[in-house]
């Protein structure tokens, strides 16, 4: 695969008025860090993708760190794979804080509403 991050920018526009798209394997592509955050944008306003396979895209840190702003607001992706994408130590921190903070945001929400 060859999709750019001007081709993920495109994919992205998609995404933000997708209605069916649940799964998007974009793996070994060049997407980099431009890309990833194409589609982090996109992913603030999508709600039907649940699964995003993003490997071997040299996104970087700056790429995942837009991904984990998404994942605070997103709440219907729950698979992103990111193998091989060079996102680095600040990225991954950036990745695993979200999650963090989405989990705590809905675990007080599943408390206050039983």
């Amino acid at each position: 695969n060859d999709i750019p991050a001007h081709g993920a920018s495109q994919l992205a526009k998609a995404l933000t008025v997708n209605s069916a798209l649940t799964s998007l394997d974009l793996m070994h592509n060049k997407i980099g860090a431009t890309g990833a955050s194409d589609i982090a944008k996109a992913l603030l306003v999508n709600s039907t993708l649940t699964s995003l396979n993003l490997c071997y895209n040299e996104i970087g840190s700056v790429g995942a760190s837009e991904l984990a702003k998404a994942l605070l607001v997103n709440s219907t992706l729950t698979s992103l794979v990111l193998s091989d994408a060079s996102i680095g130590a600040d990225g991954a921190s950036a990745l695993v804080k979200a999650r963090r903070e989405r989990w705590a945001a809905q675990e007080s929400s599943d408390s206050e509403s039983s």
